[in-house]
């Protein structure tokens, strides 16, 4: 049942709002974050930094969701979204890159193919 799970794609890991990580996280499924991270993410899937969410470091993964605060570097080798009450302080490396009316983003950007599948770990 569980393999069930993760191959149609309901498996993933999440941090809840008043919750907080000093560390490195390394992830093989989608993370949602609505709580603080203060460190590295390496994710395999999909990220997303929901409203309440802040991650303070370094996030690698396949796509990612920005309602919350991005401080640090990101790397997407497929898509990043920024949503509307979203905000990026630093810098961004991915494929395709889209910005909602409203977001905030202080940084750099690096788009296109230069973004490797071997650039996620």
């Amino acid at each position: 049942m569980a393999n069930d799970k993760q191959q149609s794609g309901m498996m993933f890991n999440a941090l809840t709002a008043g919750s907080k990580i000093v560390g490195n996280i390394t992830a093989d499924s989608d993370f949602r974050i609505d709580g603080l991270i203060e460190g590295d993410l390496n994710c395999n899937g999909k990220v997303v930094i929901g409203e309440a969410g802040r991650i303070k470091g370094t996030v690698v993964c396949t796509n990612a969701e920005i309602l919350g605060l991005m401080e640090g570097k990101i790397t997407c080798s497929q898509q990043l979204s920024l949503r509307a009450n979203g905000k990026i302080n630093g810098d961004v490396h991915t494929k395709t890159l889209i910005v909602e009316p409203g977001a905030l983003f202080n940084g750099t950007c690096a788009m296109g193919n230069t973004v490797a599948k071997g650039d996620v770990k």
